[in-house]
């Protein structure tokens, strides 16, 4: 595999496939989970999924996400660890002592090279033909939202739909203000015309239901939609998941 070191897994019916990008900050830890193709047919279209904090790339969620996409709908799902969390994790380090890595690195400096490390991990899929390089969707929720409109906003017209929920441009946590970059985010959403499925959470405690509205005001895409459900920041019901897959789905 060009770039990265394989490792395969097999989780259920699903392969997948643990590598290791190279990216300017560094390596870039992955998981790529893959439908079965003929000889002959096509790369499919892949889905990044983004983890929120204290997560990691091989959270429950993403096996659950991707076992649906690859094995019900034939599209591939990737998944990268944050920047301080899974293998990327400090050792010694707590839950949230990630938070004041990334003050200390300076908030730009993660929300840029994260884009940098999905587009690097792409690449080596993309180059291998185990993916498409034209039709990409995003799913992100809280961090994995605000680290992933950058590179959403990258990845242009190869972006085919996204899924952003659980994250706002404003916050009642301080650590979370501290490691905002309003500008940067406001400046990606206004430069994403795929079709957006936007999640809130109607009492969400973490980032404000005014903040969390006018992110959706910056989407440029003409086809953009606001889900909203009542609950706390870290409720997620089962027909949520429904509702993320079938956007995705449709425009993939």
């Amino acid at each position: 595999m060009a770039g990265a070191d394989e490792q395969g897994e097999t989780h259920g019916l699903l392969p997948e496939l643990a590598f290791t990008a190279h990216s300017a900050g560094g390596p870039v830890p992955a998981l790529a989970w893959l439908p079965t193709c003929d000889d002959g047919d096509p790369p499919p279209p892949v889905v990044l999924l983004a983890h929120g904090g204290s997560g990691h790339k091989g959270i429950d969620r993403h096996r659950r996400l991707a076992t649906r996409l690859a094995g019900d709908h034939g599209i591939a799902a990737l998944a990268i660890d944050g920047p301080f969390h899974g293998a990327r994790a400090v050792p010694g380090d707590g839950g949230l002592a990630y938070q004041q890595r990334v003050i200390a690195q300076g908030p730009h400096s993660v929300h840029q090279s994260m884009a940098q490390d999905w587009h690097s991990a792409l690449s080596v899929l993309v180059d291998d033909r185990l993916i498409g390089s034209g039709r990409i969707g995003f799913l992100g929720l809280s961090m994995g939202a605000r680290y992933g409109l950058a590179a959403c906003a990258q990845l242009g017209t190869r972006l085919a739909a996204a899924v952003i929920g659980k994250f706002g441009l404003a916050s009642t946590d301080e650590a979370m203000t501290a490691m905002g970059a309003t500008d940067l985010n406001r400046s990606s959403a206004a430069a994403i015309v795929a079709p957006v499925l936007q999640h809130v959470q109607w009492d969400d405690e973490v980032f404000t239901r005014d903040g969390q509205l006018e992110l959706f005001e910056h989407f440029a895409s003409p086809e953009k939609v606001l889900r909203a459900r009542a609950g706390l920041h870290h409720q997620t019901r089962d027909d949520d998941e429904d509702a993320w897959v079938h956007h995705l789905v449709s425009h993939l």
